[in-house]
């Protein structure tokens, strides 16, 4: 029997997740609900339900948080003000400010740090009714050395990075939804690990004041739902536009960029089942270019990051996490030629793509080389979604209809602003997922 999501949360409140996996086929079925779970659930409850459901929020995180380790604190905060979002709960990665409560950006050296004020962000969500539940995990400085979280599908595996206790806090069911951040790759990756729908809107769409930054070209604030339905309905909820829909041909890559088995297979066979439903979809060869991109955004990330956290390796030495570390030593090393000549790469590239925008306006790839790696020793690589990012480009992920096996997602990308067609994209492909049948990547 293969559980959904709901079964998932259900039975992960009621039996703790450790314990999920060897539950016998058909009693995941049998748990009793336990209220709200997906943000579509939520936006349309009433006041009351919502009140009712941030305690069952607050329970699920008792008795999920010791296997997951999602969250650095967990101190609900009522709003400021009022609107869609009201008693709706939500946490943010630990590199965003929030007064009164901890940001420590996942280091030892701000163990009990406690912020000042709330970022823009916080302060947005907060005016519209939200209530921030906590904080959730990130690696050390939104970087590489990962932290304690767990992956909720299976906890003996990653739950992919930096944005880990944010994917992973609402692939438990913990909150409805969750903001995380992405340099290279950790909104998507963690996405397309835990099996929840990730959202990196255009660079600088969402506002970066009081956000602990790693390279300002690159870094971008994004949103965790469960499903597509559920991003586009937190868009709105932020009174931003989601457009209207639209029938077009979409590109996909072909070659498929260098990847696991299990995604590549995974990939061809939603394409086909894609296409099997009526879609068109183009095929465009792109992973030359994807590559370099990489290579490009790889070098903004030294640079820049380089000259962020320089001062905090004089000022720590050999207590700075090793990771940021050797990011300032190589990355001060970057001649500042290297440095214009990928930003003069990244801009010639926004132009040809936004070219192949015009006749397959969004584009599909996967969300990650393959499967959450085994462990916690890594966050697993990001080179599906650094393209993106360097491009500034929206994405998302959104998870693939896998017959079993762990979570993988497919990556969607649109021009620059297209973030309300990204959206609605996301939404039919969802849709045409559901209808189809399962995929098995095997």
């Amino acid at each position: 029997m293969r559980y959904t999501r709901r079964d998932f949360i259900r039975a992960g409140a009621a039996a703790g997740i450790s314990t999920f996996a060897a539950m016998p086929p058909g009693r995941a079925a049998q748990v009793k609900s336990s209220g709200l779970l997906t943000f579509s659930d939520w936006i349309q409850a009433d006041r009351e339900a919502r009140k009712r459901g941030l305690e069952q929020c607050l329970q699920r995180i008792r008795e999920l948080e010791p296997s997951i380790h999602a969250w650095v604190q967990v101190q609900p905060e009522r709003p400021t003000g009022d609107g869609p979002l009201a008693e709706i709960p939500f946490g943010v990665k630990d590199i965003v400010e929030t007064k009164g409560m901890a940001t420590e950006y996942g280091s030892p050296l701000y163990k009990g740090r406690v912020g000042t004020d709330d970022a823009a962000i916080i302060r947005e969500m907060r005016s519209r009714g939200a209530i921030l539940v906590g904080k959730t995990v990130t690696t050390a400085f939104a970087y590489r050395t990962p932290g304690p979280t767990r992956n909720p599908r299976n906890v003996e595996h990653t739950p992919g990075g930096s944005s880990s206790g944010s994917a992973a806090a609402v692939a438990a069911g913990m909150v409805p939804f969750t903001i995380g951040e992405q340099t290279r790759g950790s909104m998507l990756r963690p996405a397309s690990f835990c099996g929840v729908t990730g959202f990196k809107p255009t660079h600088d769409l969402l506002p970066m004041e009081g956000v602990l930054p790693l390279a300002k070209s690159l870094d971008t604030l994004g949103l965790y739902t469960h499903t597509p339905a559920d991003m586009i309905a937190l868009w709105k909820a932020l009174e931003k536009p989601t457009g209207s829909e639209e029938q077009f041909a979409f590109a996909a890559a072909e070659p498929i960029p260098e990847c696991d088995p299990e995604m590549a297979n995974a990939f061809r066979q939603a394409i086909t089942l894609l296409r099997r439903s009526g879609m068109t979809i183009k095929p465009i060869d792109i992973a030359g270019q994807l590559k370099k991109l990489v290579e490009a955004g790889d070098v903004l990330e030294g640079y820049e990051g380089a000259r962020v956290h320089e001062a905090r390796l004089k000022e720590f030495g050999d207590r700075l996490d090793p990771a940021i570390a050797n990011l300032v030593r190589n990355g001060l090393k970057i001649p500042a030629e290297q440095y214009d000549e990928a930003k003069r790469f990244i801009a010639e590239s926004r132009i040809r793509f936004a070219e192949i925008f015009k006749s397959t306006p969004v584009m599909l790839t996967p969300a990650a080389v393959g499967p959450a790696p085994l462990g916690l020793s890594t966050t697993g690589d990001p080179r599906m979604n650094a393209p993106w990012t360097a491009l500034g480009t929206p994405a998302i992920s959104i998870p693939m209809p896998l017959a079993g096996g762990l979570p993988l997602g497919l990556q969607l990308t649109a021009d620059l602003g297209q973030d309300s067609r990204l959206l609605r994209a996301a939404v039919l492909l969802s849709q045409r997922f559901s209808a189809g049948p399962k995929i098995s990547p095997a």
